[in-house]
């Protein structure tokens, strides 16, 4: 096996973004460490404001230079994120690695139909003509389960519904085959029936398409159905990390516990610790003058970084 495949496909070490605009710069991500294989499907959790979206969002430099500082070390496929011109990230992004926002009302463009949209992105980075490009469009939304395809590829954003809205921008992501698609809380803004029809339509697209995912979420629910592991962030830095069996059956740090803990219906009792997975503690200038949650403490054997 050659160094190419056997490399992860995404290799973050030591990230930091801080976010200069305002009166006091604000420190989003802390130092975060993460691998991810050819593949593999990684759910990262956490409360709002501990740095998830920030971290998606640096893979595909869609921070404002102007108003950002990051530092760090970012491969996705053999390339150097921190390096790449003007030039080089708009060939980047949507060929190597694509992006399903949280909201795609406000994601795609207002007056342009679906159909355009896609057909301009596919074109942007492959010499095809128009028809083939609203071909591919168009088994894409039938690949997506968009019911009357045809007549979808010529509808506006606003005249579809937020799970059909969903699924078209599921169909963009796609577009031009990346090998990396980034998951911003995608079933957020959608009912509980919709948001299972998508999550199981992620997962079935992943494992078709040997794509590699990074989804972001704060429903454990959602990371359980689709993530191969789970990535616990926290004050802008992963606290935990493993397997997902491993980190919702025995969680090793006491902020997944309190995850745990949380979720609608679980009764208040002490779970089980154990020092399957990688944790740190995170230090209290890190968590914004919040304090830790109530937990019991990790066991003296989990092994700390």
């Amino acid at each position: 096996m050659n160094s190419s495949t056997s490399a992860p496909l995404v290799d973050i070490r030591d990230l930091t973004v801080t976010f200069t605009r305002g009166a006091r710069p604000v420190n989003a991500v802390n130092g975060v460490d993460l691998r991810i294989e050819r593949g593999e499907v990684v759910a990262l959790i956490g409360e709002s404001g501990s740095g998830k979206s920030v971290t998606l969002r640096s893979l595909m430099r869609l921070h404002p230079p102007q108003a950002t500082r990051i530092g760090g070390h970012m491969m996705v496929d053999g390339t150097d994120v921190m390096a790449l011109d003007r030039q080089a990230l708009a060939d980047y992004r949507g060929a190597r690695v694509a992006m399903i926002f949280q909201e795609p009302l406000t994601a795609l463009d207002p007056v342009y139909t679906l159909g355009d949209q896609i057909v301009e992105a596919i074109r942007r980075h492959e010499s095809i003509s128009s028809a083939d490009a609203r071909k591919r469009a168009l088994e894409l939304f039938e690949r997506v389960r968009i019911p009357s395809p045809e007549r979808r590829l010529a509808a506006y954003p606003h005249e579809m519904s937020g799970g059909m809205r969903q699924r078209a921008m599921i169909a963009l992501a796609l577009a031009c085959r990346p090998k990396l698609l980034l998951a911003d809380e995608p079933t957020t803004a959608l009912d509980a029936t919709v948001q299972i029809q998508v999550l199981l339509l992620l997962r079935e697209l992943q494992r078709e398409l040997g794509l590699a995912v990074i989804f972001v979420t704060h429903d454990l629910g959602a990371a359980v159905e689709v993530a191969d592991r789970i990535a616990v962030m926290y004050g802008g830095r992963i606290v935990e990390e493993g397997s997902t069996r491993d980190v919702i059956r025995a969680p090793a740090h006491p902020y997944t516990l309190a995850l745990l803990r949380s979720r609608a219906g679980r009764p208040a009792v002490p779970l089980p610790i154990a020092a399957h997975t990688r944790w740190i503690s995170v230090a209290p200038r890190n968590l914004n003058a919040r304090s830790w949650p109530p937990a019991t403490p990790p066991a003296a054997s989990a092994p700390a970084i």
